[in-house]
């Protein structure tokens, strides 16, 4: 089944640039309604991150991600998670449907 993000070009250009600069190494994996295409134009995009080896993600490097899209020209809502703070429920769900945003070296599990 090849899944499709519902996502403007012009928004993911932006996306993943400031996700470049915010979270570099970083994989990010797209979930949700906008990968089920359940989504509309206002609709929120849910993201995990996951980092090479699968440790966590230092808080200030994700309090900067978040302070980078909220100020962005971006015009939803974009949610953003670290994978290792997730329950196992919640990975078990996010891995049955999601697209890889950003390959990332190392996070592979």
């Amino acid at each position: 089944m090849t899944r499709k993000l519902h996502l403007q070009a012009r928004h993911r250009e932006q996306l993943e640039e400031l996700l470049r600069q915010q979270a570099p190494e970083v994989e990010v994996w797209a979930y949700g309604s906008r990968v089920t295409g359940e989504s509309h134009d206002g609709s929120d995009l849910d993201l995990v991150l996951r980092s090479p080896d699968l440790k966590e993600i230092p808080g200030p490097r994700m309090s900067g991600l978040r302070k980078a899209l909220y100020e962005s020209t971006i015009p939803f809502l974009v949610d953003v998670h670290d994978w290792t703070t997730l329950p196992a429920s919640s990975q078990e769900e996010i891995k049955r449907n999601y697209i890889v945003l950003i390959a990332g070296a190392g996070a592979t599990k």
